[in-house]
């Protein structure tokens, strides 16, 4: 416990806490109340000079590190020649270079193009906005425990009610939602008949003419990491090809590595219409994208797709310090390796406890449920993870999984002690 100088929080967190309840509106949430300082991989250094190891990666933000050198590097070098000039109003290669990487790097060998925005759900609209635009259709099909963002359009995509929807009302309207594939809880359902039984929803319901796109998280983040079952996505896709409607892959927490590969659709050999990503992309910095087939990005007027801040010059150069970071260190590799070390040891600790109902997940996007369907076991688990220093989250429909993102730079050592930890908080709930 050397990492740890004070109880958690300390007495310097607890100030800025006390500041904070006067400043800060309250529906602003923390997962814990420590102010942080400072970071290196894998670690962050509270006020107090507590280093805690960072199992959640800023919810998969800071996954080439914290700073990595190349982004830090990067970033300065364009801060002292300009920081926004808005690509609407004056261009800069930084953007067209971002863009020109994304369109090599999303699934296909498709002609491809590019718009960047500032958040995921800013690239969730967007997407929804080209996808209409190109059909002329207006449905969006989503899925059961699926998350998409905060805004209103987002809210009404994303399934969970409380905390993103309640009292937000009215949501956007022409939004269907379907069950998703969910081995552990589907009863032993493939995954194209799980498909089936989505689609036929949506020709009943919906009308498969209406349809301008279906969107879908390759693996659900905020729903509980939920990983389909094989044949799922490629249905779906085989289904939209022949309806007309997009795919549009969210790969917003999956994208950049994450999953093992550049993207989580690579793993079905998926190639979605349109592609949104954001988080991973500019190691920490704000920067969103929607990367999609060239003729259906285009079918958009010119104007229609903008903002004054979206592609900004700084997250951009950050963004090309993410990349070639990625490149240089192999992250998806590294992401493996991390799925290599932590998946054995969840499935091993499973085994000793009749309170973990699955282990599942991809590279470096891991978790464990649980199989009570409330938050009570996962909550009880991340406070004794978090009071002894080690940052996890939670997640899932029920409030009941431990999702585990950490940055796919994190030093051996460090992933071992936090599942150490982990794996104590887990069997001390079971006494």
């Amino acid at each position: 416990m050397t990492r740890l100088r004070t109880e958690l929080p300390g007495p310097r967190s607890l100030e800025l806490a006390a500041r904070r309840s006067g400043a800060v509106a309250s529906g602003v949430g923390s997962t814990l109340p420590l102010y942080i300082e400072s970071a290196e991989d894998g670690l962050l250094v509270d006020v107090d000079g507590n280093r805690l190891i960072d199992l959640g990666s800023g919810i998969a933000v800071t996954s080439v590190g914290n700073p990595a050198p190349a982004v830090a590097e990067a970033v300065h070098e364009q801060i002292d020649r300009f920081s926004h000039t808005c690509f609407m109003i004056t261009p800069y290669e930084g953007y067209v270079e971002v863009c020109e990487q994304l369109n090599e790097l999303a699934p296909g060998d498709h002609a491809k193009k590019t718009a960047l925005f500032n958040s995921g759900a800013e690239a969730v609209e967007n997407a929804v906005k080209i996808a209409r635009h190109a059909t002329g259709r207006t449905a969006v099909v989503v899925f059961d425990h699926a998350y998409h963002g905060r805004t209103n359009l987002t809210m009404a995509l994303t399934s969970k009610n409380m905390p993103y929807k309640q009292g937000f009302g009215p949501f956007a309207p022409e939004v269907y939602r379907v069950p998703m594939s969910y081995p552990y809880r589907d009863g032993g359902l493939t995954g194209p008949e799980a498909a089936a039984r989505a689609i036929d929803l949506v020709e009943k319901q919906v009308g498969a003419d209406n349809v301008a796109c279906v969107l879908i998280e390759p693996i659900q983040g905020e729903g509980g990491f939920v990983v389909p079952a094989d044949g799922f996505l490629g249905a779906l896709s085989a289904w939209c090809a022949e309806k007309g409607a997009l795919l549009v892959a969210d790969e917003i927490q999956t994208g950049f590595c994450r999953t093992g590969s550049w993207f989580a659709s690579d793993h079905e050999g998926l190639v979605p219409d349109l592609v949104t990503t954001a988080k991973g992309i500019a190691g920490g910095l704000p920067l969103a994208a929607v990367t999609g087939r060239a003729e259906l990005m285009d079918a958009v007027h010119v104007g229609g797709l903008g903002g004054t801040y979206g592609g900004n010059p700084v997250a951009c150069a950050a963004a090309l310090g993410a990349l070639r970071t990625m490149r240089e260190k192999d992250l998806s590799g590294a992401a493996r390796a991390i799925e290599n070390t932590v998946l054995p040891r969840l499935r091993a600790l499973a085994e000793k406890t009749d309170l973990i109902g699955d282990v599942r997940g991809r590279g470096a996007m891991l978790a464990v449920e649980f199989t009570e369907p409330t938050p009570d076991v996962a909550g009880r688990v991340a406070k004794a993870c978090h009071a002894a220093g080690v940052v996890v989250l939670t997640c899932g429909t029920y409030g009941n999984v431990i999702r585990l993102l950490p940055p796919l730079v994190i030093p051996d050592d460090l992933l071992a002690e936090g599942l150490d930890i982990l794996e104590q908080a887990i069997l001390g709930v079971t006494k």
